[in-house]
């Protein structure tokens, strides 16, 4: 293997938004940079469709044009989508021509990234109809790896981890129903993460088993997934699936299950098992405690993935275009859906009866630890070799994946080294649903990056701190629904120099903090302490145009306050916002207010 070969990182989400800050690059050099990307490398397997110089400069002149380009949290980063997920006026292929259509509207997580000052760029490639963990199933050019060799770029989603992987865009929109969205991030070098189910609406994404289907990300870092989740993550009433995200990582002590190495199998290659042990031996060096976990349950409900009925839900969405045009899909994809159509009612019943009491028995395990640690892959193939041998090559790249969506667990995937021949090492952290801010929190230490912990979770024996910046402050209006709950003030302090504040509504206005990504100011708070169980008399008074979020201080402390709705942040509702950060705060716009009042009021008398 070329030790030369590998991902070539551009800037990341974080990066490019100091640069617009800065000046140092505009949206329209940005998106210039990238359609002369993809051009040089010209049909390489990462897209399907991308967007055309003109219409890509006319996206960043727009933004380029706005008069409040500082709150629109992810300003010019440009993005790919995976062709299975729908993006108005764009056709949706899942790499079937026969089976394209071009929808009128846009998946609401896309929509998101839209309206929060993305740029989209392109559908980038896939196995067929989602179906496979390899790349190779396409009836168009079969991409492969950055690490060269006619290594396969893993799959589904192999033009988004590509993407990524070839710095064109700092992250991309994935699915993941058995490790789409880790698998390929793993032969590629980048990180790959699967949110737990629900997270992110699934609404407009074609689907391969509704049940288990997840919109994921792909990015070169952890702190660009968190930006790009923040924006993503709401709930859905129109998904079936959809629910609130867990709770944060709050510094406690981790442990990490790690199964014993007789549990493993990396398929006779003994230069990935290598890459793993030597893996696993750090992770003691980045503050975790490791325990002995059964890997056994997981993977006994791995096998019913492609062993099972789930193959069957498949047909659902696919079943009618199987009987009308076979030949328009690919061979191996054909045969996997027409193998669905053996399965009954009664083998359903069976196999989830089956899973339930797996879930039982990996419910317990989470008891003795908090994440568990294996192996991305087991090993990597050619595409020569995936080729001849499809089915039993993709069966042992979802060995450590298939179980994830089955178990309801969430799942992230983070580069670990290489093998002594230069191959791609990938740990592949796993939680429990809802575990999401702890999965991250460990894959950033292993790749050595900073993130910030929120403090701890309250109880109802410990207090609860509060930032305010409008009514809530002392001697304004509503400070005496702190004071009739037992809070106390901590302190007057400011917020980070990140945040807006704006004035919404202009009859009986409220005050708002936004934190934006550049160009944002330290605005005065005041931090109040009350008793855990008064949270929930305040959330219950809440204003429809705020919310309780995390505020960043000035300290560098992450505290609990009001900040501004995700209506707000996008302008889904049009409110009437006026930014008034200039001033400070709430205390000094109101006394400015009154100020030009009493001056108004004077000369209409001397007048």
């Amino acid at each position: 293997m070329n030790p030369g070969t590998g991902p070539t990182f551009g800037p990341t989400v974080a990066e490019m938004l100091q640069a617009y800050r800065t000046g140092a690059k505009t949206p329209s050099s940005v998106v210039e940079a990238f359609s002369d990307a993809a051009e040089s490398r010209g049909d390489d397997g990462t897209w399907i469709t991308v967007v055309g110089r003109a219409e890509l400069s006319a996206a960043a002149a727009a933004l380029e044009a706005r008069t409040d380009p500082l709150s629109l949290p992810l300003f010019g980063i440009p993005f790919g989508v995976k062709d299975s997920i729908d993006v108005a006026g764009y056709p949706t292929t899942l790499a079937c021509p026969d089976y394209a259509y071009t929808p009128d509207s846009t998946a609401p997580a896309v929509q998101a990234l839209l309206d929060a000052g993305a740029i989209f760029v392109g559908k980038t490639s896939l196995d067929q109809f989602a179906t496979g963990l390899n790349g190779t199933r396409t009836p168009h050019t079969v991409p492969r790896s950055v690490y060269g060799n006619d290594m396969i770029s893993g799959g589904s989603s192999s033009g988004s981890a590509l993407a990524v992987a070839l710095g064109q865009v700092p992250f991309c929109v994935a699915t993941d129903t058995a490790g789409s969205g880790r698998v390929p991030a793993a032969l590629n070098g980048i990180v790959g993460w699967k949110p737990s189910r629900g997270l992110i609406s699934t609404i407009g994404l074609v689907p391969a088993c509704k049940s288990l289907d997840c919109i994921t990300l792909m990015a070169s870092s952890v702190e660009d997934l968190d930006l790009v989740f923040d924006v993503m993550c709401r709930e859905d009433p129109e998904d079936g699936w959809s629910r609130p995200r867990g709770g944060r990582y709050d510094g406690r002590e981790i442990t990490v299950g790690l199964p014993d190495p007789t549990q493993l199998d990396f398929f006779g290659d003994v230069a990935m098992a290598d890459a793993h042990s030597a893996a696993r031996e750090l992770l003691p060096t980045y503050g975790l405690h490791t325990a002995t976990v059964d890997l056994m349950p997981f993977l006994d409900a791995g096998s019913l993935l492609y062993q099972g009925p789930w193959v069957a839900e498949r047909l659902v969405e696919f079943d009618e275009f199987l009987t009308e045009k076979p030949d328009s899909i690919v061979p191996v994809v054909r045969e996997i859906f027409l193998g669905g159509r053996r399965y009954s009612a009664v083998d359903a019943f069976r196999a989830l009866q089956t899973l339930q009491q797996l879930r039982a028995r990996v419910a317990q395990l989470w008891s003795s630890m908090d994440v568990m640690i294996v192996p991305t892959i087991g090993t990597t193939f050619t595409v020569p070799e995936v080729l001849a041998d499809p089915i039993a090559c993709n069966t042992k790249l979802g060995h450590y994946t298939h179980f994830g969506n089955l178990l309801d667990l969430t799942a992230v995937a983070v580069p670990a080294g290489f093998t002594e021949d230069g191959r791609p090492a990938s740990l592949m952290v796993i939680g429990p649903a809802l575990a999401d801010d702890t999965v991250l929190a460990v894959a950033a230490r292993i790749i050595g990056e900073r993130r910030i912990v929120s403090a701890p979770t309250p109880t109802e024996e410990s207090p609860v701190d509060i930032v305010v910046a409008g009514h809530h402050l002392s001697g304004e209006r509503a400070n005496s629904q702190l004071l009739e709950l037992g809070g106390t003030m901590v302190e007057a302090t400011t917020t980070a120099p990140t945040y807006t504040l704006l004035r919404i509504g202009t009859t009986d206005p409220t005050p708002g903090l936004l934190r934006v990504p550049f160009g944002g100011s330290a605005i005065h708070v005041e931090r109040w302490r009350l008793p855990a169980a008064s949270l929930a008399v305040l959330a219950g008074r809440l204003p429809a145009v705020l919310a309780l979020g995390r505020v960043l201080l000035a300290d560098g402390s992450d505290v609990l306050g009001y900040v501004c709705d995700a209506t707000v942040q996008t302008g889904a509702e049009g409110h009437d916002v006026d930014d008034i950060s200039e001033f400070g705060g709430w205390r000094a716009y109101s006394r400015a207010l009154s100020s030009e009042y009493d001056t108004s009021t004077a000369a209409q008398e001397i007048s």
